[in-house]
């Protein structure tokens, strides 16, 4: 069979909640809800860790954080101090030298590339050395480090770092459509990624476009909680109740339907160039997101000490392929990033040759029959820094090191996680059962040196290499001070 070429959309910081097909009545997502009635929506889907750099590269590599290294999201190693503007050196301010960071492992990527795949990549990489095209690559549009301005941003293009006019989900849109217009052209399959910035911070008035600001202006923004804050809430990104509230989710709804119709532009091309049928389409997100729910606004270092609950770690997951995958379907196991890798390869046809071990498992099975009962335990292990969990269908735990403190939560009674039963006599002896599952999980897929359990991450970003390869004394940002002790 021939090999599907794959376009693989990833959206910054969007929640699982946030699309109209996922339920949300507030919400303008037409190309998304469009590509979900062509394709399998999974409903159960899970980031690796609930932050951007980490969850990125477990994407790539299918490891946890504890084995590709990239603990928190990355303040540096993106780029050298030298080539950054005065401007940029402002939002930059750790960037000393570039970081390869995933170097030591074998990206799906580059798996794909060695089984005759062309890898373009547009958007956002936020894993180290944005100048350098890695694993694969062979086209290379991406930004200098993790956020961004949405106006006039600066992006790097044949190694170069250069403001550029425009809106960057356009840009990004727009150098996506070239790809797919040039690729169309070649004999080989094509991998694009399309890494949109959108709809992570900023969202003021100011850094989005009227046009999709306006959809909003009369919306009571009722999909959302409004509740207080979360007595761990640290503020991470922007925040704020009663108006300032609607101005924020205005914004970050704004980002997500010009994201939607950048979508919608990429699969419209792929009809027109008569490759839609040769095509994977899949969707999804780094990592999930709280505007409010939990009382939380952030996702996994929203907090401190950070939080898994399931707003922070479900993401939303589309997948399409005409006459290949199930069409309007809705899947409801369990699975998660470091399963993409698997999947992938089993689809392109391609083995998984890895240097390292990965714990994920291919699902293609459940894109052509989403409603098929797995024959092993299903579970989803996400960590950042010292917190770690362990989650069925059924039931969370949530492990803070050393000293806590804990989380258990019936999920199937309780889904909104707000009766914390680890103090629970009756559950002792499943508590210590899926801690064991956990533990030895992670002996087997971590490396020693890289132990986020004995790394000081903080949610306040990363600065170097973990473990013994580390050059700096601070690894990472400072303590955040959570809104209860203010």
């Amino acid at each position: 069979m021939k090999q599907p070429n794959i376009l693989f959309l990833l959206a910054d910081d969007m929640g699982h909640w946030a699309m109209k097909n996922a339920g949300n009545t507030d919400i303008h997502t037409p190309n998304l809800d469009r590509l979900a009635q062509r394709g399998v929506k999974f409903d159960n889907f899970f980031c690796a860790s609930p932050v951007c750099s980490p969850a990125r590269a477990s994407i790539l590599t299918g490891t946890m954080p504890s084995c590709h290294g990239i603990l928190d999201w990355l303040d540096g190693g993106s780029m050298d101090r030298a080539s950054l503007s005065r401007e940029s050196l402002e939002y930059m301010p750790h960037e000393t030298i570039p970081i390869q960071y995933t170097d030591h492992l074998t990206a799906y990527t580059d798996i794909l590339a060695s089984g005759g795949y062309r890898c373009a990549l547009s958007g956002k990489w936020h894993m180290g050395d944005s100048m350098t095209p890695q694993h694969g690559f062979s086209h290379w549009y991406t930004i200098g480090g993790g956020g961004i301005r949405y106006f006039n941003p600066e992006t790097i293009e044949d190694g170069v770092l250069s403001e550029k006019e425009g809106y960057i989900t356009d840009l990004i849109g727009e150098n996506a459509l070239e790809c797919l217009d040039r690729f169309s052209k070649e004999d080989a399959p094509f991998y694009l990624s399309v890494h949109f910035t959108a709809p992570h911070s900023p969202w003021e008035e100011t850094d989005h476009k009227k046009e999709y600001l306006d959809l909003y202006r009369d919306c009571d923004f009722t999909a959302t909680p409004d509740l207080p804050y979360h007595p761990w809430q640290v503020f991470t990104c922007p925040h704020g109740q009663g108006e300032r509230r609607k101005e924020l989710l205005r914004g970050y709804y704004a980002a997500i339907t010009a994201m939607d119709h950048q979508i919608g532009r990429l699969m419209d091309r792929l009809d027109e160039l008569g490759i839609a049928d040769d095509t994977i389409v899949i969707f999804t997100s780094d990592n999930g997101m709280n505007l409010g729910q939990h009382g939380i606004w952030g996702k996994g270092n929203g907090t401190f000490p950070q939080n898994m609950y399931d707003s922070s770690v479900k993401v939303p997951f589309i997948a399409s392929w005409p006459g290949h995958f199930a069409k309007g379907a809705v899947c409801s196991e369990l699975f998660s990033h470091y399963d993409i890798l698997p999947t992938l390869c089993h689809l392109a046809g391609c083995p998984v040759n890895t240097k390292q071990e990965i714990p994920g498992h291919s699902f293609a099975r459940w894109l052509e029959d989403p409603e098929l009962e797995s024959s092993r335990p299903v579970v989803v292990f996400d960590e950042y820094g010292p917190v770690r969990m362990i989650r069925d269908k059924e039931w969370k735990l949530v492990l803070r090191y050393p000293y806590g403190p804990n989380e258990f939560y019936h999920l199937t009674e309780d889904p909104d996680e707000t009766e914390n039963l680890f103090h629970d006599p009756a559950q002792e002896e499943r508590i210590v059962a899926m801690r064991r599952q956990m533990e030895e999980w992670f002996l087997r897929y971590s490396d020693p040196d890289l132990d986020a359990r004995k790394e000081g991450v903080t949610g306040t970003g990363q600065y170097c290499r973990a473990g013994s390869r580390a050059h700096l004394l601070e690894k990472y940002g400072p303590m955040p001070r959570p809104v209860k002790n203010e």
